[in-house]
Parts: C-alpha cells; structure tokens; sequence
C-alpha cells in the first residue's frame, strides 16, 4: 500500500471567499486530493478554511483526508470542512506541527505564515510557495538562509507558483526531500 504523504497549506487566516487567495486555496486543496496526498492545516479559516473545502470537494476525497491543528484546547474551532481535528492547547507553538508535514505549500500570509515556512526550512521541508501578496510572495524562488539543506538539490529553494498544476508538478520533488530533522545540536567551539 501507497504512503499517503501530508501537504500542508499555510497562509492568511482573514480573506474573503472571492479573493485571489481563496481561490487559488480551494483549487490547491482539490488538486491534492485528486492527486492522492492528505491535506493538513491550521484547522481554522482563511486558507484554510478553503483549501479543506476544496479537498472536500474532489471526486477522490474520503474521510480522513483533512486534517486540522488547531492552535486552541476547542474542537470547534475548527472549520466545517476539517475531517480529523487535533486541538493542540498550544497556541503559535502550533505551527511547528503544520510545518512538519511532508511538504509544505504557503499562500500569502503574515508572520504565522513566515514563521510556519522557517519552521519548515529547518525541518528540511519541501516548501512551495504561491507569487501573491503576503510572505509566500516574498519567499518565492528564494533561500530562507544560507545553510546546505541538500547538497545533491543545488537549486534548493522555496519553489515560487502561480497555479494548482504547478503544485502539483513540484510535489513530484518529493522522494528528494526525504531528510528528517533530528535535533539541534551543539556547535564545538573554535
């Protein structure tokens, strides 16, 4: 049996339901589904209120397929589409979960947003992130910092797009972004 990878959405938690952002949320949710991945999010509503509609909406969706971490101690919280909640009590800390899914795909966003895609670049995340306003815009096509993440991935970035098939496509780097964080470790002194 298939693994079922994880793809989590991030971005804007405030957007009206006909903005760009909305839009585009609701066809990236539909088109993991369709493609076989599990959705994760933040749970609440914004981006992710419509990326998990849109995954509730594909053909291939099945229950289970949407997953929400809440930041708070309620279940519900959560939006109506979100299948398995998890309610952390944790509050930010949350968004280290979110970003330790398989990969990770940003959509606009504010300092939630910036500190899920870091969170992510350190845990050796494939991340993805949409040319709209926000901090998925501003991180398109570049490095979060200097390190070596993958030294047999020399474009390694946070990969820029503009569309759902072109999620898609970058999630076919998957099998490449396979390192697991370990632990931060100790630097010896010079």
């Amino acid at each position: 049996m298939k693994e079922q990878k994880s793809i989590a959405v991030i971005g804007d938690a405030n957007i009206r339901e006909d903005s760009e952002k909305y839009i585009l949320a609701e066809k990236i949710g539909q088109s993991l589904i369709d493609n076989g991945y599990r959705l994760v999010t933040g749970g609440l509503g914004g981006v992710m209120e419509a990326a998990s509609k849109g995954a509730r909406s594909s053909p291939c969706y099945k229950h289970g397929d949407i997953v929400g971490i809440l930041p708070g101690c309620d279940p519900g919280d959560a939006n109506a589409y979100v299948d398995i909640c998890i309610p952390t009590g944790l509050d930010l800390a949350r968004n280290l979960i979110v970003a330790n899914a398989d990969a990770v795909i940003a959509i606009g966003g504010g300092a939630g947003t910036l500190a899920e895609m870091a969170n992510a670049w350190a845990l050796n995340r494939l991340i993805i992130a949409c040319r709209v306003d926000g901090w998925s815009g501003k991180l398109a096509d570049q490095k979060i910092d200097s390190r070596t993440r993958y030294p047999d991935i020399p474009d390694d970035r946070v990969y820029g797009v503009t569309s759902d098939q072109e999620v898609i496509q970058c999630l076919k780097m998957l099998p490449r972004y396979n390192k697991r964080h370990k632990q931060v470790k100790r630097r010896e002194s010079v």
